[in-house]
């Protein structure tokens, strides 16, 4: 329950921290460390790992709602001076959480087949 917890937190927390660099004011954006579309796909894909973990049994649907909420996010942009909207970014982020997503069901697989769960 604990675990759950904390995985919700950080899950909510990454969203939060994505949300605010993309329509936050120029000056807290982050230096691209590994380019743009770099910085981009780890962001999503820690955010799809995390709310996968978080929700395991609607995975599914959250999974729908996270690529919905980037596209949303992407379109966003349109209103924030000196930010577009590109859907190369769309593609990047949105395929970046479902890979997270994949890979938090892989992890949940791995531990129901060593009955750890």
């Amino acid at each position: 329950m604990v675990i759950t917890a904390l995985l919700r937190l950080v899950a909510w927390l990454l969203a939060a921290a994505v949300t605010f660099v993309t329509l936050g004011p120029g000056y807290v954006r982050p230096h691209p460390v590994l380019g743009q579309q770099g910085d981009h796909a780890l962001a999503f894909l820690l955010v799809g790992l995390f709310f996968g973990l978080a929700y395991p049994q609607r995975r599914w649907i959250v999974s729908a709602v996270a690529v919905a909420l980037i596209g949303l996010l992407e379109i966003s942009q349109l209103w924030v001076p000196g930010r577009h909207a590109r859907l190369e970014d769309f593609v990047v982020d949105a395929l970046s959480a479902c890979v997270g997503f994949a890979l938090s069901a892989a992890v949940n697989w791995i531990q129901l087949d060593d009955g750890a769960i």
